[in-house]
């Protein structure tokens, strides 16, 4: 079995993404690794050619930031990724740059990925999400963050990045896809307030113009991390490969997670799902298939 690693990233530095971790949290299961690097404002290709490992292959590539609809570019950029991945391949690891894999995972994933390598009916592995926010010591809990979502594939050329590269689909068909008893540890909403807040104001122009980031993203300094309205303590253990970066947080988040600011509509909805351990109307974007 073949498995190659694929992502793709821009102005890491200046954004503050956990890139290197990132990419070092797959490694184990990867025989290559295909990091793609945009046109940064920093020093990116740098600190992606620091990484000490020969399964890496850089590719340098320029975003077409007039691609704005629905977050385009992020899905073209990271298709001319998958393109240059080993055609020997059996699967797929796709990690964005601010996810990473705990190494406790790495035999489970192993495991089923021989397990269905052959099984033509298999198109995907759905992961578990653990989306952090704020600092490391909280996750958000509410019904705006999505639970699920594919990130490792068959390595096949029909399967293309969906919508902002948050899955793929196969000739704009869900993929059929077998779960797997692994979490991917999201950190995209722990970075200091000012990285935060810096993020949001670039970020939002990958989806809109610029008079829609003038009126809806604010133009303070820092992010307000107070507005946010459900958190739960994190009861886990993080990524070894996130240990360092943990220990360097110089900012404070202070929540009080018996507080909640839900909708009466969601805390219902959030009540009925947690009564029938089932989501009411959640979009799944996978078909999932049954043991």
């Amino acid at each position: 079995m073949k498995v190659s690693g694929f992502t793709i990233v821009r102005n890491a530095i200046k954004f503050d993404y956990p890139v290197v971790e990132s990419i070092q949290s797959i490694l184990p299961l990867c025989d290559e690794m295909i990091v793609s690097v945009g046109n940064s404002e920093d020093d990116t290709l740098a600190l992606i050619c620091s990484i000490n490992s020969p399964k890496i292959k850089i590719i340098e590539s320029v975003w077409d930031d007039s691609l704005r609809e629905g977050g385009k570019v992020l899905a073209v950029e990271t298709d001319k990724a998958k393109a240059q991945l080993d055609p020997a391949s059996n699967w797929a690891f796709y990690i964005q740059a601010d996810e990473v894999l705990h190494e406790k995972y790495i035999p489970i994933l192993k495991e089923a990925m021989l397990k269905w390598k052959d099984d033509k009916k298999v198109e995907g592995l759905l992961f578990n999400y653990t989306h952090f926010f704020g600092s490391y010591e909280y996750v958000a809990d509410s019904r705006k963050w999505y639970r699920n979502e594919i990130r490792i594939i068959k390595n096949d050329s029909a399967i293309f990045s969906w919508l902002d590269a948050i899955s793929f689909r196969k000739k704009d068909v869900k993929l059929k896809v077998k779960t797997v008893d692994a979490s991917i540890h999201h950190y995209g909403w722990v970075k200091t307030p000012a990285s935060q807040q810096a993020k949001q104001q670039s970020f939002h122009k990958m989806w809109h113009n610029d008079n829609w980031v003038k009126e809806n993203v604010s133009s303070a300094n820092e992010y307000d991390y107070s507005n946010i309205d459900s958190l739960k303590l994190f009861e886990g253990t993080h990524p070894l490969v996130m240990l360092d970066r943990i220990k360097s947080k110089k900012w404070k988040f202070e929540y009080d997670p018996t507080k909640k600011n839900l909708s009466f509509k969601n805390k219902m909805l959030q009540l009925v799902g947690k009564i029938i351990g089932y989501r009411v109307g959640e979009y799944k974007n996978y078909i999932l298939l049954k043991d």
